[in-house]
Parts: structure tokens; sequence; C-alpha cells
């Protein structure tokens, strides 16, 4: 997969595009990133990229001209390729959002900044927009860098472990179960007895029943939409009676 990011401070992206999974992703070839400086798509000596808002108002807007010129000129021979503007106003990255995305070979994310961008940018060459949360940030970089990295997870190689982005959370629909490593006790608190077992099924269904009681207990709302097996729902039941009030 390839992203281009188009930003007003690409000095801003150093650190998180080049550490951890996102490093080796684009060492071993699975991911490609490039930035590009707004800037260098202006005309003027000055480089200007934001004006004072028709109507008046507080704030900067940033001018069409320079934004579509470099969305033009990143995007090249390439109208299918998604190009999404973060914005607060854009619709809500949820996992399934991010599955979504990870289907394109290619992205090109627009950074807003200040009050906004002039609204013929938006008609002119975005084609999706997207928020990370019901949120005001500075400007839209810190949204770039959560996207390229749930993105990245996805693509075929880039994790480790064949099942590491399968089993997430909110990845299967559920908050994920918790986990456990060495030492087996620790201030006389033990790993569960079925993650020392052995039985493989039973590591599984106990993983499996943890995920569904981690979901009820702090995102119920989840399991409105969870495929759940049969027995599954049936321990659901049992969980919300434990969990009601005694009559009276």
């Amino acid at each position: 997969m390839h992203i281009d990011i188009l930003t007003l401070f690409p000095e801003m992206f150093d650190g998180p595009l080049t550490e951890s999974i996102l490093k080796r992703a684009q060492e071993n070839e699975l991911l490609t990133i490039r930035r590009h400086n707004i800037r260098d798509y202006t005309t003027g000596k000055h480089h200007t990229v934001d004006d004072t808002p028709y109507g008046g108002g507080g704030g900067m807007v940033m001018m069409a001209e320079p934004l579509v010129t470099a969305v033009e000129g990143v995007r090249g021979d390439d109208p299918q390729v998604p190009v999404i503007l973060l914005t607060p106003q854009g619709r809500t990255l949820t996992q399934k959002v991010v599955q979504e995305l990870a289907a394109y070979p290619r992205l090109i994310l627009v950074c807003g900044r200040y009050e906004g961008v002039d609204e013929r940018v938006r008609q002119s060459v975005i084609t999706d927009e997207i928020s990370i949360g019901d949120y005001v940030l500075t400007g839209g970089e810190l949204a770039a860098m959560v996207i390229v990295d749930a993105v990245a997870r996805l693509i075929p190689g880039v994790l480790g472990a064949r099942w590491g982005a399968e089993e997430d959370s909110h990845a299967m629909g559920l908050l994920e179960y918790p986990h456990y490593t060495r030492p087996p006790v620790f201030r006389e608190q033990a790993v569960p007895d079925a993650l020392l077992s052995g039985d493989h099924g039973g590591i599984e269904r106990w993983r499996r029943r943890e995920a569904i009681r981690r979901t009820w207990q702090r995102r119920p709302d989840m399991l409105l939409t969870a495929n759940l097996s049969e027995d599954e729902r049936w321990f659901l039941a049992d969980l919300a009676e434990a969990d009601a009030p005694p009559p009276g």
C-alpha cells in the first residue's frame, strides 16, 4: 500500500512513521509513505496558504488554490484514489472504516488546519472526510497518524502473528480478552487456570467468554451487533442476570 500525506508540517511525522511496526512495514516494502508540504504548491513568493474568511469571524481558512493544486499534483492520473480530508466534520473512524480503507492500494490524506479549508476544496478534490472522534485538534496531522497506524496493521505481513489484527479490540466486534504473561503469580494474583491448561480449545473458549464479559462491562452497546453463538447469548444472559439489582 502507498499513502500520500498532504500537510503544512511534514516534520511532525518523523517519529511516528520511523519507529516500531510502521518502520518495519516500510523496510519490508509492504507500505510506502510520502509526505508532501502544501506550501510547495503555492505560487506567491511568501508561500501563503491561508487567508481571513469572507464574512468575517476569527481564525484563518486554508485557501483553495494551494490545496487543490497539491492534491491534483500528487494524485496524478489516478482518479480512483480516495482523497480523505481529516476534519471534525467527517464520519467517525471505526474499525469497519479502517478495514474499508485498507482494501485500497493507495490513499491520499489531507491534513486540515486553522479554522478549516475553503469549501471549494471539498467540492473539487475531496472524496471522503474522516474524524477520529468528537473533539477538536490543532490540525489533521495527528488524525492522519492514527489512520496510517490503524490501516497498516491490516496489511498482510505487517504484524508478526497472523491472528494479531483479527483478535484486536473492535476487530472481532468485541473488546479484546485479558492478557497475561510470566510470572504465573504476581502479588498473590494468579494467571487463570484455563490459560495454563494446555487445552487450546478451552483457552479459546475462555478468551471468547472473557471478551464478551469485558465488552458487557465496558461497551455494552457493541453487543447489539456482535456475532454471538446461542451458547454465548446464554452466557451473556447470565452476566446480565448476575448484574441485575435485587428485587424490591
